[in-house]
């Protein structure tokens, strides 16, 4: 074939009366009254290809080909006809006039086409992967990704950091999610690990006086899966020495409004910060969605000052979510009732206001009075609603936060455009039931909040620490945190969680060596790649924005992966398999 000119999306009305050459796939095919349509697809877009009887031998090639076959045509550019223009595509006033044909390569019938792949089985789409990323939408997410990942490079480039590749094997470390185990043949019994995040890695590097680093990270983690999850993913890792926590945050809301504005064309305001505590109080998740309405409220007082039922007098709090200009019917208001209790809520106490006045599901234990303090309490409007969960403080919320969230989705009230916000201060340890232990919640190298190091050995559950997240439209986009970097205070913390100092020393002796031959103070954070892209891109799940996805069970359908191997295979590296 001849070399490929242009591109599809290239040829355009300024080569009107031109010879150019475009090669691509054959998107759609269509005979009208002896002319032969040819939509020809690249990675740009659609160029169209009409061919007439005069020219024997290009349309009887053209006659041959079906869609999906791959063809370069070297045509003469025309006009299209009045009236015929495509003014969605970037080549929609023009066509092209095939002067030569090469058909380079033969295509099946395809088990779907790309056009039609939203309404085929995701299984079978991803079995035959390489042609659902045929389509111009899935296409989309990945230039979009590339926008992204050159905007990130670009901002690391210009504020001195250094991308520098950690290793893939590793050992096993605890206090994370399920390792994926890679045996060693040369040491038989023992086994690498899978990277479920750089962090050691990046912490040495500190140490080494790298001061900034990032890396565009692989990482894996055996967990059980869901539509924002997948068993390996793509993270931007960040580490930095001698920043505060104000610094790290300000320096990376700097780099994803680079990111916005370079790939999007969009400037996001200024991202609003606020701590756990707060957020969970005010919205019932550590990643609140700051475009579903106003804040929950505590009505603890108000609900002990003027309801008389013994069973809320008990409870230790009581919440209230207003629906602002919402006149529920009474089948609602029973779906709203086993909503909450779906969600781990005893019951609900509902209140509506209208122009008739108040009324509400607790008339046994509620007089007009008491109904107009809590009204006056919740500010209450006309057609306004109140909804009331009252038990321990964060399940009571939790519940409210998810009725919040259920309305605005409910009455399409979730507001347009792009809502960040940082969280900061979580709480640094949590207890595990499951291992009847303290765990930490972010991970064993956080720093703890100054102000509550002494609480360390005598209320741990009460520490903050210096983590930080970052939220989108109620999505978690990144974890961060300040490192602790004196090994006393490393011990202080292994100890809280229950490793003694040989369990240190095996598990974790390499970084508190590192730290005793001088570490700096460092932070940083790791961003999902993966779902940053898929919400800017309007994507349904990650599998959208990862060329080649596993599905809600870790299974590659395209590589029929996980596969067994041979026995030969597990007797080099030592491993009989269990059944």
């Amino acid at each position: 074939m001849e070399g490929r000119t242009h591109y599809a999306a290239a040829v355009t009305e300024e080569l009107i009366g031109q010879t150019v050459t475009v090669a691509g796939w054959v998107h759609r095919r269509r005979d009208h009254g002896g002319l032969i349509f040819i939509d020809l697809r690249d990675r740009t877009g659609l160029v169209q290809i009409v061919a007439e009887p005069v020219h024997a031998e290009n349309f009887a090639e053209l006659d041959r080909v079906r869609a999906e076959f791959v063809v370069a045509i070297t045509g003469m550019v025309r006009a299209r006809p009045t009236g015929m223009e495509n003014p969605e595509l970037a080549s929609g006033r023009i066509e092209i006039e095939p002067l030569r044909v090469t058909i380079l390569s033969e295509a099946k019938t395809p088990p779907f086409m790309p056009a039609e792949a939203e309404n085929v089985d995701e299984m079978l789409r991803l079995k035959y992967r390489y042609i659902d990323l045929r389509r111009p939408s899935l296409l989309g997410n990945f230039m979009l990704r590339d926008k992204v990942l050159m905007a990130v490079r670009s901002f690391f480039h210009a504020h001195g950091f250094l991308d520098v590749e950690t290793p893939s094997l590793a050992r096993s470390t605890p206090e994370g999610a399920r390792d994926f185990l890679v045996p060693s043949r040369l040491a038989p019994g023992e086994f690498y690990a899978l990277p479920q995040s750089p962090q050691i890695f990046k912490q040495l590097l500190m140490v080494a006086g790298f001061d900034r680093y990032y890396q565009i990270a692989k990482v894996f983690r055996d967990e059980d899966l869901r539509a924002d999850r997948q068993p390996e993913f793509t993270q931007i890792d960040v580490e930095m020495s001698f920043m505060s926590q104000s610094e790290i945050l300000d320096m990376m809301e700097a780099m994803l409004r680079q990111v916005f504005y370079e790939s999007l064309g969009v400037e996001v305001a200024p991202f609003e910060r606020m701590t756990w505590q707060q957020a969970m109080e005010g919205y019932g998740s550590d990643k609140p969605d700051l475009r579903a309405g106003e804040p929950l409220m505590d009505l603890t007082s108000a609900v002990r000052a003027h309801i008389a039922w013994p069973v809320l007098q008990a409870a230790p709090f009581a919440g209230g979510a207003v629906m602002r200009h919402y006149q529920p019917t009474r089948k609602q208001l029973d779906g709203w009732v086993e909503f909450a209790k779906g969600q781990g809520a005893s019951g609900l106490i509902w209140i509506v206001k209208s122009g008739e006045g108040l009324r509400t599901s607790a008339g046994k234990w509620l007089d007009e009075q008491a109904l107009q303090h809590l009204a006056a309490a919740a500010r209450l409007g006309t057609d306004d609603t109140l909804m009331i969960v009252a038990g321990e403080k964060f399940p009571s919320l939790a519940v409210l936060g998810q009725m919040r969230l259920e309305f605005a989705r409910q009455e399409k009230r979730i507001e347009d455009g792009w809502r960040f916000l940082w969280v900061t201060e979580f709480p640094l340890f949590e207890w595990s039931e499951e291992e009847q232990r303290l765990v930490s919640a972010h991970h064993p190298f956080t720093m703890p909040h100054p102000e509550d190091i002494d609480l360390i050995a005598t209320d741990p559950l009460r520490v903050r620490s210096q983590a930080y997240d970052v939220v989108l439209n109620g999505t978690e986009l990144a974890s961060g945190s300040l490192r602790i970097y004196q090994p006393e205070l490393q011990a202080k913390i292994f100890a809280a969680l229950g490793l003694d100092p040989e369990e240190t020393e095996e598990k974790f002796g390499f970084l508190i060596h590192a730290f005793q031959y001088g570490a700096p103070p460092h932070g940083g954070i790791a961003f999902g790649l993966d779902r940053l892209v898929m919400l800017m891109a309007g994507a349904r799940s990650l599998r959208e924005v990862i060329a080649f996805p596993k599905t809600a069970k870790g299974v590659d359908p395209l590589m029929n992966a996980p596969s067994p191997v041979s026995t030969s295979q597990l007797d080099e590296v030592g491993i009989q398999i269990k059944k």
